[in-house]
């Protein structure tokens, strides 16, 4: 099991949790929770796993819309620059949004249609000593998994 921590103070960020081999794919979009119209959650509760293709700001435009969404598990995404993929990192940590409980909102993210994080434009949410490391998309239009940076935070094994 891996307990993740902030890289600039060393706060414990997670609980205990469990590596999967492959991010799931997200449940339905017909399946959302009662009351909020948001998707289900992608992990389940005390798992996680690496996600290794691209997600989340910046977004680059590219010429052949045969290529799919702008990253997986989330939309076709387009500005006046024409359709966009993700450039964003890669090897981020993909967890349920409430196994990191003590991150906290950045001002700056921006919001969907339901008063969500779209989380397309980078980290928003910090560890309590200021330093952004996750990026938490939770809108009805878009999946509901909280994504740590993997370049802002460290592992450390449960057991010691």
């Amino acid at each position: 099991m891996t307990i993740f921590h902030c890289s600039g103070c060393g706060a414990v960020l997670t609980p205990p949790l469990t590596l999967l081999s492959a991010v799931p794919e997200p449940p339905p979009y017909e399946e959302r929770e009662q009351g909020t119209r948001r998707s289900a959650a992608t992990m389940p509760r005390g798992h996680y796993a690496i996600e290794p293709e691209p997600w989340g700001a910046p977004y680059v435009p590219y010429a052949d819309d045969e290529d799919g969404p702008a990253q997986r598990r989330a939309g076709w995404k387009a500005d006046e620059r024409g359709l966009l993929k993700s450039a964003g990192p890669r090897s981020n940590v993909v967890l349920h949004p409430e196994d990191a409980p003590g991150l906290e909102f950045l001002a700056e993210a921006s919001m969907g249609c339901c008063s969500g994080p779209v989380g397309d434009r980078g980290l928003n949410r910090a560890c309590r000593c200021g330093q952004p490391v996750a990026t938490l998309a939770a809108d009805c239009s878009t999946v509901y998994e909280l994504h740590l940076d993997a370049g802002s935070v460290r592992t450390g094994d449960a057991t010691s």
